[in-house]
């Protein structure tokens, strides 16, 4: 039988572990499995033999370079290409590419964002292989590139990357997990992977139209923009039919995940016009995080070939929903049991209850640090409004965990799970069906799926790999604690019973399963206790609390001068966007907006004076009135524009990375808003014909 499209394409471009199999010596490639299957330290003599075979291939399928594939601090990718080539000597060339170019790459570090870490003439950075993410081929105008996922670390050791505290933070989660797991008497476990499925939330617009809109360009979200007659009111774009032009898209983006093993499985119209997602099927964190690192890349590549632009922001539109990245969370053994599985009797399943109070307990002692991870400037105008996740750290379970949850709270004993039951459609040529146990609820930021938690405030754009860092090294943290308690225990059952009573007490307050819109939620939060951090800038602080350094230290997650580092980069990240924006509304106001509205303005005044030369009598209060109203509103375009150039400025003055953040943040950012709202209300006053930039109707509703 014929293989269909998904069978014949997928993961063609991959060094996966059937290549491997097909291609290494069978010790070399037990050698290499066992490491990668059990998480241990990769033997230096396995590095040539795997190099030779992974040169073979990559040459075969006609590569002429190979990159070592890092994820520095600046929330991309990053390469260096190098050839094959190697010189000989009769004057020709051979191929080479030896265990040492590998394992060990040497990218300039001084020139990479490292918070302190490097100065500048402190150049140098080392990329070492992870072997538990495959390698692959990218094919492109230069073409076809052998890329080799690895980690970037500093000379003196410190992780310049996101992959490095990732893959130190899944050591973490799975050394104590696998310590709990051995009390329940899972001898067989050797070790707990974290398993993710990000989805990704994008825009596609017309690249055409995009080209004129220097604020996308430059910040990658519209500075300016009325909003058109029509919006999302009517979610008649949510799950609609997708139009030819974006369906061609998706089609071209599926099989270019496809080749690279990326698990692209649900594609459909999101909530805004112009909104779109993809979701994948879960994978080990660290390939999760590759995988969505290329996703975001493919979409920006594959819609240029359709005349399209890809919008990551988190809001690119005023006025219509922004895009997250729903962080899909579960832990799985090696020996394939999902650790947050309830089971259909989640009251019997000791071992769920115990695993779900570990992460109840570690999400409420952590809600500043999880609230950081998902941050990034972008993500700033999202939480908090009606479309994502409150700024509010809670925790939603459903009504049967909730239940069973405060039977043991209450009377120290669960004794029943609700069920679903059947749902009946009332009519007959529909098939009634079971039910799940309980509903979903979109306004929780940390929200309990099933069989994983779904961190659903995390930024669009941003890395999967901090969010998870921090997930898996608090419940990490958790989960130690309840190991030493319960290794010391006379009596097992007792103790893991009292431990999950006394934890869920403690920490029941994250728990909330109502709207977590609604303003009741706020005062009911603060009542809790819960902390309200409402911007980037306030959360970064976390990152560096003696508790956060204490813990991260412990499992040697990141120290302290690497979260150190961290929050300075937070800071300046936060302050340099902020600054590329002022200045680009600057720029645009000066170059576009008002030289188009004087243009209107006196043609306005010549009309008016036209018409009173030819009949002196006529009638031109209409025309008066517009250009008493647009001359008006100008001026204060004016007065706003010369007060956001006064406030940069003095925020570019600002020397201290963290004093500068929060001015641009409490000023800069205020005063930007001071200049977009007239230039907006021009917009619904000036004849479209002189308005020098595609509109949000043009951008959202004609792709």
């Amino acid at each position: 039988m014929e293989k269909n499209v998904i069978e014949q394409v997928f993961a063609k471009d991959v060094f996966n572990d059937a290549v491997m199999r097909e291609r290494l010596p069978k010790p070399i490639y037990k050698k290499l499995k066992e490491t990668i299957d059990k998480d241990m330290e990769l033997d230096s003599d396995i590095a040539g033999a795997v190099a030779h075979a992974m040169k073979e291939w990559a040459l075969e399928r006609g590569a002429t370079h190979y990159t070592h594939w890092f994820q520095p601090m600046t929330g991309i990718t990053a390469e260096k290409h190098d050839s094959f080539l190697s010189p000989t000597s009769d004057g020709g060339v051979m191929m080479e590419f030896s265990g040492k170019e590998l394992v060990k790459g040497e990218p300039d570090a001084s020139s990479f964002p490292s918070g302190g870490l490097r100065a500048t003439f402190e150049a140098r950075g080392y990329t070492a292989w992870d072997c538990t993410s495959p390698a692959f081929l990218k094919e492109d105008a230069a073409g076809v590139t052998l890329c080799i996922p690895t980690a970037f670390c500093a000379y003196t050791g410190e992780a310049l990357d996101k992959k490095t505290p990732l893959l130190r933070s899944m050591e973490a989660i799975s050394n104590q997990a696998v310590r709990v797991l051995k009390l329940f008497g899972h001898d067989d476990v050797e070790n707990v992977s974290c398993s993710v499925g990000p989805e990704q939330e994008y825009f596609l617009i017309d690249r055409e139209k995009y080209l004129k809109r220097d604020d996308l360009i430059y910040t990658g979200r519209t500075l300016f923009g009325a909003m058109p007659p029509k919006g999302q009111e009517l979610d008649d774009h949510y799950f609609g039919s997708i139009k030819e032009r974006i369906a061609s898209f998706m089609k071209e983006l599926n099989l270019e995940c496809w080749k690279l093993g990326i698990l692209a499985k649900t594609q459909h119209n999101e909530v805004a016009p112009a909104q779109h997602e993809m979701a994948p099927i879960f994978s080990t964190a660290n390939i999760a995080t590759d995988h969505n690192q290329l996703v975001m890349e493919l979409m920006k590549k594959v819609a240029k070939r359709h005349g399209l632009e890809c919008l990551l922001h988190e809001k690119p539109f005023a006025g219509v929903n922004g895009s997250g990245k729903h962080d899909n969370w579960s832990l799985v053994t090696n020996t394939g049991k999902n650790l947050l599985d309830p089971g259909k009797t989640p009251h019997e399943n000791i071992q769920f209850l115990l695993i779900l109070a570990a992460v109840i307990r570690a999400v409420d002692e952590n809600a500043g640090l999880l609230r950081l991870s998902a941050s990034n400037p972008g993500n700033d105008h999202r939480l908090g409004a009606n479309e994502a996740p409150p700024a509010i750290i809670s925790i939603y379970l459903g009504e049967q965990l909730q239940d069973v949850i405060s039977q043991l709270i209450e009377t120290g004993e669960a004794k029943s799970s609700k069920q679903g039951g059947r749902l009946n459609t009332g009519v007959n040529t529909l098939p009634d069906f079971k039910k799940d146990a309980t509903d979903r609820n979109r306004t929780s930021p940390f929200a309990f799926t099933g069989n994983k938690f779904e961190f659903r405030m995390v930024a669009s754009s941003l890395s999967v790999a901090g969010p998870n860092t921090v997930l898996n090294t608090i419940v990490a943290d958790v989960l130690s604690d309840m190991a030493d308690q319960l290794e010391k225990a006379d009596n097992f059952d007792l103790a893991v019973h009292d431990l999950i009573k006394k934890t869920l007490s403690d920490h029941e307050r994250v728990i909330f399963n109502g709207n977590g819109y609604s303003e009741g939620w706020l005062k009911e939060a603060q009542e809790r206790g819960l902390p309200n951090v409402k911007t980037m800038v306030d959360a970064i602080p976390f990152l560096v609390e003696e508790k956060t350094v204490s813990m991260f230290e412990k499992y040697h997650v990141l120290s302290r001068t690497e979260l150190e580092s961290r929050a300075e980069i937070h800071y300046e990240a936060y302050a340099k966007a902020i600054n590329i924006e002022a200045k680009t509304m600057i720029d645009m106001v000066n170059k576009k907006y008002i030289p188009s509205i004087i243009q209107y303005t006196t043609n306005l005044a010549k009309s008016i004076n036209e018409i009173k030369s030819a009949c002196d009598i006529a009638d031109t209060s209409v025309q008066e009135g517009l250009l008493k109203e647009s001359s008006s509103l100008l001026a204060n375009v004016k007065e706003a524009l010369e007060n956001l150039k006064v406030v940069t400025k003095t925020a570019g003055d600002i020397e201290e990375a963290k004093e500068q953040a929060i001015y641009f943040k409490d000023v800069v950012f205020e005063a930007m808003g001071n200049l977009r709202k007239p230039v907006d209300e021009l917009e619904m006053v000036v004849d479209k014909k002189y308005w020098p930039v595609p509109s949000y109707g043009d951008m959202l509703f004609e792709v």
